[in-house]
Parts: C-alpha cells; sequence; structure tokens
C-alpha cells in the first residue's frame, strides 16, 4: 500500500505540477480578447486543461499524500510531512479559487462572446492574476516536492 501511494502521490504531482506550466505558457501566448476567435480557442484549451489535468492530478496528490501521512506511522510525528499536509491543504483550496474557478469561466465567457451570446467587452483583459497564482502554486508545490525528497528534521510542535 505504502509503494502504491507514493506512485499515485508522484504521478498527481508530475501532472499537476505539468498543468501549472503549460498553463503559464499558453497565459504567455494567449492574444488579446480583441481577437476573439484565437482567444476563445485558447481559453477554452486553458479550460480543459485546468479541468481534466489540473484538478484530477491535484486531487489525486492531495488524497494520496494524506492516506499516506494516515497510514504511515514513520510520518505521524515527521515535521517535513505535516509542513508537505498544511502547504498541499493550501495549494488546493488556491487552486480551486485562483485557478480552476476562473479558467473554467472564462472558457465560458470567451465560448459564449463568441457565440454572439455575451458581449465581448466582459472577457478579461488582463490574465496577470491567473499568472501570479500559477507562480505562486508552482513554487508551493516545488516546495513540496523538495520537502518529499530530503526529508528535513522539521520537530512537531506537541502540547
Amino acid at each position: 500500500m505504502r509503494r502504491l501511494l507514493k506512485f499515485l502521490h508522484t504521478m498527481g504531482a508530475i501532472g499537476l505540477m505539468g498543468a501549472m506550466a503549460s498553463l503559464l505558457v499558453m497565459l504567455s501566448l494567449t492574444p488579446s480578447p480583441s481577437s476573439l476567435a484565437e482567444y476563445a480557442l485558447m481559453r477554452g484549451t486553458m479550460g480543459a486543461i485546468a479541468t481534466w489535468i489540473f484538478f484530477p492530478s491535484l486531487g489525486l496528490t492531495l488524497i494520496a499524500g494524506l492516506l499516506a501521512i494516515g497510514l504511515n506511522r514513520g510520518y505521524h510525528d515527521a515535521g517535513w510531512a505535516w509542513l508537505k499536509a498544511a502547504t498541499g491543504i493550501l495549494v488546493f483550496e488556491s487552486g480551486f479559487v485562483g485557478v480552476l474557478g476562473p479558467m473554467q469561466q472564462e472558457a465560458e465567457l470567451s465560448a459564449g462572446a463568441l457565440a454572439g451570446r455575451i458581449d465581448p467587452a466582459t472577457l478579461a483583459g488582463s490574465l496577470e492574476a491567473e499568472r501570479n497564482t500559477l507562480w505562486v502554486l508552482l513554487a508551493v508545490a516545488t516546495v513540496n516536492v523538495v520537502l518529499g525528497i530530503w526529508r528535513p528534521r522539521l520537530m512537531r510542535v506537541s502540547k
């Protein structure tokens, strides 16, 4: 069970970080909303990556990691494991609020604008917030990888 959870956690992390890197590249190549067809295509693709790669990978990473902590007694007093769990939960929440939701919403809005149901002026002109969120989440995910590999001796504070 331990190896299975480690495998699932690692595969999830690979998918998660790959999705974040892909989304960052796509954000840097996204045309302005004035080029509506190209903008809608790019945002639709980004919405699909967020829905079908980012979100499942995020869930798999978090669930496998928490199960590994719960089932492996050696992790119960390991400070690095609890730090990874805390930052993993933060990445999960931030992933919903800052990545998945905005990506899906903008994909729907741009498709609606392309179909003539929505005014194109309502589309997001600035992608900076999404880009910044992805950079922060990618940095935190990298710290989690570092914690998992080097497992520094962090003491868990007990009362």
